[in-house]
């Protein structure tokens, strides 16, 4: 992974300020670039993977005198350089960038059809005045962007934008509106304002002369129906993506949560490469509520490791590493995400890094490509017994969630949301044959990319590791999307990954029912001075004793936190 900077504009050392605040992003290399004629500044700085660092350092020339600063990896590199060398790719470098230049020389902005990637790029072609700005078809790789006096100015975290930005230090009022209703920000706009973010499948085109968007493009993946679920080729599509992911001669780790999702690929990891070096938190002291089980997928997970004989780690989340990782999870996810383990996240990442992990394997979208959360069978049942326009599906994806903290009275009612959300999310998902595809397939693009890819990738980045999502693969994605959703929910959710890997895993996976993955805060606070310090400190008062506590209170407690935190970190006013 890498990091990518622009401004239309002879800039240097304001992109050189941005590589120095992301330097996290690619510690082998970074290099500026500025275009003779005064029309554009790029940077980059690069986390080799692929190729030799030396031959790797972009801004990148391209063989048509162009420029491209890219970050990411193609996945179907080896079959794309076998299939385009009689055309004119030499591939004498071994490394992607090259071939995505070629690729962008010769076929234009249409190349992303080609690639099975995780992306995002800016491609300069001078003498055209263009400037094209790309992010994958399931938005694995941010890409954040403003429009300013000097034109346009992009990278791959906000951190660097937000002095160059006028007004970017106050809450934009539709993604907190929206994420009121769905708790998530699927939208263009980021919480900063004036600075937005491509959306997952989009291409911009820039016309650096009249300093002006022309237009977007968009890559979905769409439900079709067009094949019947079969075990043997399911298998075979999960080994083929896992394979692509597991390219490069880096170590890898893998986030093992002892789900169906994380051990079939750790599985197929293990099959490909021999060895699998498995990572899992477990959370200490475990409060052994009847509420919920906190460590079970710690306990399977440990089970699993030693059937297979994986490399496992186990890592303790204390109260204390918890308080102590709080600040940095939330500066460097850099929005709300409605969850309380990212303090676990990032620390689970850093431990990773303690051990020479250099790329990361998890299991995200599974459940929503499988049809694997509870609300899919239910919605199966509900969207059965009724039509569904796409209006409704939006609908239903909107407002699922019951209203999420206000952090300001004034924001938009529940309507003009659904109106802005399905001008940018439209139609062209939709397939009235199967509408909880049509939901999966707006999941995928929509609570994914914001919520699990977007902390996946900042958490990585934040100690220099690649993460990948062999489930989040087009290959993959196209095969889900072209099942109906009947075939994924028999007698259980998930049907197709347990019944494909039913002689491959042990029972106690096969059969395990959903559970979720959360911090045992409520439980925590307290019992333990340092998270109740934290809490007092971010609320600003004494907390409650006679609080109540539950999960879903410390679910709140920790939004709240959050919430708190990030205006701290960003030095956020209200809007």
């Amino acid at each position: 992974m890498c990091g990518i900077y622009g401004i239309t504009d002879h800039d240097p050392v304001f992109i050189q300020n941005y590589i120095t605040k992301c330097k996290h992003r690619g510690p082998d290399a970074q290099k500026v670039w500025w275009d003779p004629d005064y029309k554009m500044t790029l940077g980059h700085n690069l986390l080799s993977i692929m190729g030799n660092p030396k031959v790797a350092v972009q801004p990148w020339k391209t063989p048509k005198g162009n420029w491209l600063v890219y970050n990411g990896e193609i996945f179907n590199y080896y079959d794309l350089k076998q299939r385009f060398k009689n055309i004119g790719f030499a591939g004498i470098t071994g490394c992607d960038t090259e071939l995505l230049a070629w690729g962008l020389d010769t076929f234009g902005a249409k190349f992303v059809h080609e690639i099975d990637s995780m992306h995002a790029f800016a491609y300069y072609q001078p003498k055209k005045n263009k400037l094209i700005l790309s992010r994958d078809h399931a938005g694995i790789k941010p890409l954040y962007y403003a429009e300013i006096k000097e034109g346009l100015v992009f990278g791959s975290e906000v951190r660097g934008l937000l002095d160059k930005v006028p007004n970017s230090h106050k809450l934009d009022k539709l993604s907190h509106s929206i994420w009121h209703y769905m708790s998530n920000n699927p939208l263009r706009n980021t919480f900063f304002n004036n600075i937005k973010k491509l959306l997952p499948g989009e291409t911009l085109i820039y016309d650096t002369h009249h300093k002006k968007i022309k237009k977007y493009y968009r890559e979905f993946i769409k439900p079709t129906n067009d094949y019947n679920y079969d075990p043997i080729e399911f298998k075979q599509v999960v080994n083929r993506s896992v394979k692509n992911c597991s390219i490069g001669d880096k170590k890898i780790g893998l986030f093992l949560s002892g789900g169906m999702d994380s051990t079939m690929i750790s599985k197929e990891l293990l099959d490909i490469t021999g060895t699998v070096n498995s990572f899992t938190t477990r959370f200490v002291p475990d409060p052994n509520t009847r509420e919920e089980d906190y460590n079970e997928d710690a306990n399977m997970a440990k089970r699993l490791a030693e059937h297979f004989k994986f490399n496992h780690t186990e890592i303790p989340i204390t109260p204390e590493i918890y308080a102590s990782y709080w600040n940095q999870s939330v500066s460097s996810v850099e929005q709300i995400i409605r969850t309380p383990t990212l303090p676990a996240n990032l620390y689970t990442n850093k431990v990773m890094k303690d051990h020479n992990i250099k790329v990361t394997i998890a299991g995200d979208l599974g459940d929503e490509l499988m049809c694997g959360y509870p609300r899919h069978g239910k919605l199966l049942h509900d969207f059965s017994n009724k039509a569904m326009s796409w209006k409704d599906i939006c609908k239903v994806l909107v407002t699922q969630q019951k209203p999420a903290t206000k952090v300001n009275e004034n924001i938009h009612s529940a309507d003009d949301v659904l109106q802005e959300f399905i001008k940018q999310f439209p139609d062209t998902l939709y397939n009235e044959q199967d509408p909880l595809g049509s939901f999966c397939a707006l999941e995928c693009v929509t609570i994914c990319p914001e919520d699990m890819l977007i902390r996946n990738d900042k958490f990585g980045m934040a100690y220099s590791m690649e993460g990948r999502y062999p489930l989040a693969s087009k290959q993959f994605m196209k095969y889900c999307l072209s099942i109906n959703s009947k075939q994924k929910i028999s007698k259980k959710l998930k049907h197709m990954s347990r019944d494909a890997y039913k002689n491959v895993l042990p029972s106690y996976i096969i059969n395990k029912g959903k559970t979720g993955w959360t911090a045992p805060m409520a439980y925590w606070i307290k019992q333990n001075p340092s998270l109740l310090n934290l809490y007092e400190q971010k609320m600003k008062h004494k907390m409650d004793p006679n609080m109540k506590i539950t999960q879903k209170t410390g679910k709140w407690l920790a939004i709240d936190m959050m919430w708190a935190t990030w205006f701290e970190a960003f030095k956020i006013s209200n809007y």
